[in-house]
């Protein structure tokens, strides 16, 4: 069966003149301490400059210091993380636990992502060994400097400085449930298998927008101990990781397949594109809570 261009879900939405707002609340948080490995569900998480704290804190890289990800090594999947008092707990198939201390670093290095080359913190030879062994061949486990100051694109930022760690360009990803649910009926109706909140590894999941009702959305304001703000500034561009299965490390180009036909966007290239990459523009320090009411402005460029 081919895949329809429309949902039930996209049928309808909400009133955009200007001036009028969206009406959301968050239905999920996450993050992800280990770049490319799996994710951690949060109830609640502090907010930074840089997005939700320890968020791509640490990275894997090969031996020239450049950053792997699932895209080469999709058994990264398979590295399960989890928050204990002050440690990372890292859990994989066949492998004793790894426990790293979330202030303890050994020694300085100088690591690539993408075109960046910035200073880190080697997390030392148990470490390396222990994601060696799992992934074959020599790597190692770096913490990022939280003195270094990485920079998103201003291309996209409107010249706003807006730092991140170790995510590929952008503090936070942003997705709407009913994104995921429209994608989810296009694959049943086609005899394919959902796909889980996993597969697009988002930080916020909002609840009470149409099926990419995120992609209109400029300014976010959310209701928390202090006042928060965040900007939406980018489609998220779509790479291979979301065809691979998060629970068996295995990829499968349906997923892909799907969302070329409706998610292909002219206005990014022709690239497919899931979620809204967002920056933060105030609220370093406030807690945001599932459950926290969101208001959004219509963006009407």
């Amino acid at each position: 069966m081919s895949l329809s261009t429309r949902t039930p879900a996209e049928s309808s939405d909400s009133p955009r003149e200007p001036g009028s707002q969206a009406q959301a609340r968050i239905s999920g948080l996450y993050i992800y301490p280990v770049k490319s490995c799996a994710g951690v569900t949060l109830q609640e998480s502090e907010l930074t400059d840089a997005g939700l704290d320890l968020d791509r804190a640490w990275m894997v890289v090969d031996a020239s210091g450049e950053f792997v990800s699932q895209r080469e090594l999709p058994r990264m999947a398979l590295v399960q993380v989890s928050l204990r008092g002050g440690e990372v707990v890292l859990r994989a198939p066949g492998m004793l636990a790894l426990h790293l201390g979330i202030d303890r670093v050994e020694a300085p290095a100088r690591v690539r992502i993408w075109d960046d080359e910035v200073p880190a913190y080697d997390m030392g030879a148990v470490a390396a060994q222990w994601f060696t062994d799992f992934l074959g061949q020599p790597l190692r486990l770096v913490r990022f400097d939280p003195e270094h100051q990485r920079l998103s694109s201003m291309k996209w930022t409107g010249g706003v400085e807006a730092p991140n760690q170790f995510s590929d360009g952008f503090p936070l990803l942003v997705l709407s449930q009913a994104s995921l649910d429209g994608l989810n009926q296009r694959l049943q109706a086609a005899g394919r298998t959902p796909v889980t909140l996993a597969h697009f590894r988002p930080n916020i999941v909002l609840d009470g927008l149409t099926a990419h009702g995120e992609d209109g959305l400029g300014l976010l304001a959310i209701e928390a101990d202090l006042p928060v703000q965040l900007q939406l500034v980018k489609p998220c561009a779509r790479c291979s990781i979301p065809n691979i299965d998060p629970a068996t490390g295995l990829s499968d180009p349906a997923l892909g397949d799907a969302l070329q036909v409706y998610r292909s966007l002219p206005s990014m290239g022709g690239a497919v594109c899931f979620g809204m990459n967002a920056i933060i523009r105030a609220g370093d320090g406030a807690r945001l809570r599932i459950g926290q009411s969101v208001v959004g402005d219509w963006r009407f460029d």
